[in-house]
């Protein structure tokens, strides 16, 4: 369900989601509202309330009724962002499209530096906001948690072939034609990932600009950690399984060779006692490593497979979009 509605075509949409966060809403439209206020184009807000429990919504409609910038989309029950990013995204009529934190841990100023950004280089396709590269920072947030956000960041990092140093963010900004080329699943956290992943599948330019990440001020965190950290791991192992396999693959089988090493010298040696279980040890070591790197050759012809399926997406959607009613540029 979706309220209020604008005559004039945004060319930039703002996407948020938010789940019980009553005590955050007229701040964070304020916010956003004075930033949008300043790109000189027609702008939109689309508020997506993930089955809030509180007075989010009722509150939600008060600052949309009372500005026509500002949409809701509202449905129940509680879904996870990455679903209520796909509602918004699919609603959202802006040629450029920005997500952030409804809590505006990174602060609203950050959307129009993102809007800047991809107006000022028309090769890049989608930008990240990074508070852990060159230039970014972190203020106030504790020191657990913003650990295990940089040690999850860095062994992300392994699973994508461009240097990034923040995978895992909301704050980004979209070229209408990265969301429209690709066909998402993910309800959870995890839909960053498969958005960057699809993105650079398909070829898109993607940069990153610094960024400052400050604590929550208002309401409490929503995420569960546990939960993120296991769904990014195991995002890990599907997008780089060569890491995994390889890994335990090249540990295995050295340890095999060095085993065998060791009852060769006792063969020449003479003092190999061939029922030892060393020498068939030894043996099974170094077939079980050469299985496992074998699996994960295998998994990478697997993950060709996939990209050229992605294509295969891509192609089909952007025909479908062809088929249907122009979408209208309108002029800043």
């Amino acid at each position: 369900m979706t309220s209020n509605a604008q005559e004039t075509t945004p060319v930039v949409s703002v996407v948020t989601p938010m789940f019980n966060e009553a005590a955050n809403v007229t701040r964070t439209v304020t916010e956003i509202r004075r930033v949008l206020d300043t790109l000189g184009v027609a702008w939109e807000l689309i508020m997506v309330d993930d089955g809030s429990t509180d007075e989010t919504l009722m509150r939600a409609h008060a600052e949309a009724k009372s500005d026509p910038h500002v949409r809701v989309i509202t449905y129940t029950p509680n879904r996870g962002r990455g679903y209520a990013l796909r509602q918004g995204f699919r609603a959202a009529h802006g040629t450029i499209v920005l997500s952030t934190d409804f809590d505006l841990s990174y602060s609203a100023d950050h959307l129009a530096l993102l809007y800047q950004y991809l107006q000022d280089n028309r090769s890049v396709d989608m930008v990240l906001g990074s508070a852990y590269m060159p230039g970014g920072s972190v203020c106030g947030v504790p020191r657990m948690r913003l650990l295990i956000s940089r040690v999850g960041n860095l062994l992300l990092r392994l699973a994508f072939p461009w240097r990034l140093h923040t995978i895992t963010c909301v704050l980004r900004g979209y070229r209408r034609e990265v969301l429209d080329s690709m066909l998402l699943v993910s309800n959870g956290k995890e839909i960053h990932l498969e958005i960057l992943s699809k993105a650079l599948d398909l070829g898109f330019n993607v940069a990153e600009i610094p960024a400052t990440l400050t604590a929550r001020k208002k309401g409490r965190s929503k995420s569960r950690l546990r939960r993120t950290s296991c769904s990014h791991l195991a995002f890990l192992f599907f997008e780089k399984p060569i890491i995994v396999f390889g890994g335990v693959g090249i540990v295995l089988l050295s340890a095999g060779v060095i085993a065998g090493g060791y009852v060769t010298y006792l063969r020449y040696a003479g003092r190999l006692n061939p029922a030892r279980p060393l020498v068939f040890l030894s043996v099974l070591l170094v077939i079980t490593g050469m299985q496992m790197i074998s699996f994960g050759l295998l998994a990478l012809l697997l993950r060709d497979q996939r990209r050229s399926l992605y294509r295969l997406q891509q192609q089909q959607r952007l025909l479908n979009n062809s088929a249907t009613q122009p979408r209208v540029v309108p002029h800043p």
